[in-house]
């Protein structure tokens, strides 16, 4: 089944499983928000850092499985596949979009 994604989703799911930080400037606007594992992350710089951390730590790959719309959020629910206890997991990216690039995003 083929999942239709917002481009801004498309690439970063593109960047985590390719590993490519650098994507990551892309499809994030200049001020966004990404809220992972207990911690809040602001603006480009910060993202870059979390993301080379995490691709490094847990060397993971996002596998789409359903997207639905509620409350301004696009919410992708994906099989997260990686070097982490209890993997493969299924989680929510919970993203805010503004225009054709990411404001925030909050994976629970």
């Amino acid at each position: 089944m083929s999942i239709d994604l917002a481009p801004a989703i498309d690439l970063y799911v593109k960047a985590e499983n390719s590993g490519d930080v650098t994507l990551l400037a892309d499809c994030f606007a200049s001020d966004a928000t990404v809220r992972d594992e207990g911690h809040t992350y602001k603006g480009l710089a910060s993202i870059r850092r979390w993301n080379t951390e995490t691709t490094k730590k847990y060397t993971h790959t996002v596998e789409p499985l359903e997207i639905t719309h509620r409350g301004g959020k696009t919410i992708l629910k994906a099989k997260l596949t990686g070097n982490f206890p209890g993997s493969p997991v299924t989680l929510d990216f919970s993203f805010v979009l503004a225009g054709e690039k990411i404001a925030s995003l909050e994976i629970q």
